[in-house]
């Protein structure tokens, strides 16, 4: 019997560097802001840690780290959520552009 391997499919990733003129109280309201809204339309958790806000649902997990005049959104995207890397990551800069002006 010959036994085949599966190919491994690396997960897609977003890597997001976004400047800001916030304070770090500021951003903090505003990124929380954002995450009380997307939680509620897709069902994803999250918690703060530090200047870092975690989330993650079935097929993403990822983080938003707060800095003096940068946020930093990164995520691993799972197989089914990589086919929409493009519009996931479009829409992620909408928001900051939007309330990061």
């Amino acid at each position: 019997m010959r036994i085949r391997s599966i190919p491994h499919t690396p997960m897609s990733s977003i890597d997001i560097l976004h400047r800001h003129t916030k304070d770090l109280q500021q951003a903090r309201e505003a990124v929380e802001d954002v995450a009380r809204k997307l939680a509620e339309r897709f069902d994803f958790a999250y918690r703060w840690d530090g200047d870092t806000l975690n989330f993650s649902r079935a097929g993403v997990d990822g983080r938003i780290r707060l800095a003096p005049e940068q946020l930093h959104v990164s995520a691993e995207l799972g197989f089914m959520l990589s086919m929409l890397q493009g519009p996931i990551e479009n829409e992620i800069r909408r928001v900051l552009a939007e309330k990061f002006r």
